[in-house]
């Protein structure tokens, strides 16, 4: 699955930083690209919205969810 958020507040490479850090832990996740207002979750689906949004929420920020869609993995 691919989940896009919109991420409020972050102004610098630190509050990416501090985003991404708090997104890696999340069980599922398998890339998370972090950018200043957003981020691109990529994750196998056991990983829910809700749960990439409260680790967002747990690092100072206020988020909103853009967009999820179901994508197919490639079985390695």
């Amino acid at each position: 699955m691919i989940t896009r958020l919109r991420i409020g507040g972050m102004t610098c490479q630190r509050c990416i930083q501090a985003v991404f850090t708090s997104l890696t832990p999340v069980p599922g996740i398998l890339s998370a690209e972090v950018t200043i207002g957003g981020a691109v979750i990529e994750h196998d689906g056991h990983a829910t919205s809700d749960a990439l949004r409260e680790a967002v929420r747990a690092s100072g920020y206020s988020v909103t969810l853009v967009q999820e869609e179901r994508r197919r993995l490639p079985i390695v």
